[in-house]
């Protein structure tokens, strides 16, 4: 099976092209959030999508934590996905999904210790999709992605194996370890940010690294 790959945090329709030239099938566009990098308008985040061609996945990133606000986020900017990158506080996903029955629904699960694996089999029965990252929602000021952070593991693989859904893998991956991520965890999909930038722009040698550890 092809490892599907996301780049997240895309700034610009230009961003948007290098990234699907170079294998990318999801993109990863930040609304704004507490913290973490590549936070853009919503407004900007409508120009890219409007400019992706349909095949492409676009995931727009949301710190919203209730169904109603999700859904109102989500008319600002109308991508086909919708990344929660919080727990979802009020309402359900189903409320989500007769809103928007075309929009795909990922939720992100902050990968910490042995409890995250029950929640993430949890959850999986209600999305499309889950995506295991290293941040921290609990902190004063919550870590909700983009931390540049690999987290366990172990954990990450226990929850591929046992959800309903596909999961994507997140969190400090690189070039140089994104081969034994593949084999350790076995993911759907990889999503990355830091790991092929550089003073924060999209640089073409590490995409051009990445994939091919991807691929080969």
């Amino acid at each position: 099976m092809v490892t599907r790959v996301k780049i997240c945090c895309i700034s610009s329709t230009d961003e948007a092209r290098m990234a699907i030239k170079f294998g990318a099938s999801a993109l990863g566009l930040v609304a704004n959030m507490p913290s973490g990098p590549g936070v853009i308008t919503d407004e900007e985040i409508l120009t890219i999508t409007k400019n992706v061609p349909p095949a492409i996945s676009t995931f727009m990133l949301t710190s919203e934590t209730s169904a109603d606000e999700i859904i109102k986020h989500h008319l600002r900017t109308l991508t086909n996905t919708i990344q929660i990158v919080d727990e979802l506080k009020e309402g359900k996903y189903e409320k989500i999904r007769e809103a928007l029955p075309a929009i795909k629904i990922v939720q992100v699960i902050h990968v910490i210790d042995e409890k995250t694996i029950d929640e993430a089999v949890r959850i999986s029965y209600s999305v499309d999709a889950l995506l295991l990252d290293s941040g921290n929602p609990n902190l004063e000021i919550k870590e909700l992605g983009g931390t540049g952070r690999v987290h366990n593991w172990e954990l990450s693989r226990k929850i591929v194996e046992q959800s309903k859904v596909p999961v994507f893998l997140a969190g400090g991956l690189t070039s140089e370890n994104v081969r034994q991520a593949i084999d350790q965890v076995q993911p759907f999909g990889l999503d990355l940010c830091s790991g092929v930038r550089t003073d924060k722009k999209l640089d073409p040698k590490k995409l051009e690294t990445f994939f091919n550890n991807v691929w080969k």
